[in-house]
């Protein structure tokens, strides 16, 4: 193998796992801090969980646009999105079998992740996300927050990695908490920031698109806690977590990841991202919501999922 290849392999797997592990901790002290100080269990759910859960792809997302690899954005947000779909609910379901929802998704959740998905497709049919299209993303941001604080109950599953906050005990934190509240911050930026470069290297090392590293590779790792988190919900028979927990997750990447980064800069689409990976998001979320339509999912249609995602990843790379 090429040195140079390898090198930047392993830079890439190591500023991931910083990265992810950077904002585990920040989320973790975050939430244990805010509960020792009375912070309603709502404002930790949805404000620090939603944001910190999401700021690898966040973080990652400003550092490429700044670095004027603004393609990575899009292929963060979409292969991200197409993850979570495939892959996490596929693996729960294969992993635990049968899931039963019981809250009415379609009266809000899945119209809301439906119209992101698709004002998104719009949004990047001119190859680029502008300024006045970057405002809509916001305020549809704010205006979701202030639809989910109407019914906090299930917004702290929308966001569901600390849904038993308000089973926890505010202990007084000790001096680990506040040293990782500290120093987290530190290890995302600097993660985020060879992530970036790695990917870049990559992709003239390789010969092959950052889009096409970011929808596959940067997406899968910065899913992996959505994986493991609905995994341990279904396990333990909170399906609706593990459910809102991908739903909650698009939407945020969609509004917050796309909006966030291209305050910093117009984001310029790749023209395979329109014609390859903004379908396959966008019949995704189709197919979930067709899946979620008797509000069960059987182990076979997990395994139809984890086989969509496979073929994703085989049409991406060119083996399929």
């Amino acid at each position: 193998m090429n040195t140079e290849l390898l090198l930047w392999t392993l830079i890439f797997i190591g500023s991931l796992a910083l990265l992810v592990k950077s904002s585990d901790f920040f989320v973790d002290a975050s939430e244990q801090i805010g509960s020792f100080f009375g912070l309603p269990a709502f404002l930790i759910g949805v404000v620090i969980v939603s944001i910190g859960t999401s700021l690898p792809e966040l973080i990652s997302s400003i550092l490429a646009v700044r670095s004027g690899s603004s393609e990575i954005v899009i292929g963060n947000v979409l292969g991200s999105n197409i993850t979570n779909i495939f892959l996490v609910i596929g693996a729960a379901g294969i992993l635990c079998g049968e899931m039963v929802v019981q809250r009415d998704v379609f009266r809000y959740d899945m119209s809301f992740l439906l119209g992101t998905a698709f004002l998104l497709g719009v949004m990047v049919i001119d190859l680029r996300i502008q300024p006045g299209e970057t405002v809509v993303l916001i305020a549809l941001l704010i205006g979701y927050f202030w639809f989910l604080s109407k019914r906090p109950e299930e917004a702290l599953s929308e966001f569901s990695e600390l849904s038993a906050i308000e089973e926890k005990a505010s202990k007084r934190p000790g001096f680990w908490p506040w040293f990782l509240l500290a120093a987290s911050p530190f290890g995302i930026y600097f993660g985020a920031e060879y992530l970036v470069e790695s990917v870049i290297t990559l992709s003239r090392i390789i010969g092959i698109g950052s889009e096409v590293i970011a929808l596959s590779a940067v997406a899968l790792g910065t899913s992996l806690p959505e994986v493991m988190v609905s995994v341990s919900a279904v396990r333990k028979g909170k399906v609706d977590i593990a459910v809102g927990n991908v739903v909650g997750s698009n939407i945020f990447n969609t509004l917050a990841v796309t909006g966030g980064a291209s305050l910093f800069g117009t984001l310029l689409i790749p023209e395979s991202i329109l014609t390859f990976a903004m379908p396959i998001s966008i019949g995704a979320t189709i197919l979930l919501l067709v899946v979620l339509f008797d509000r069960r999912i059987t182990r076979l249609e997990s395994f139809m999922l984890l086989v969509f995602y496979v073929v994703f990843i085989g049409m991406l790379y060119g083996f399929i």
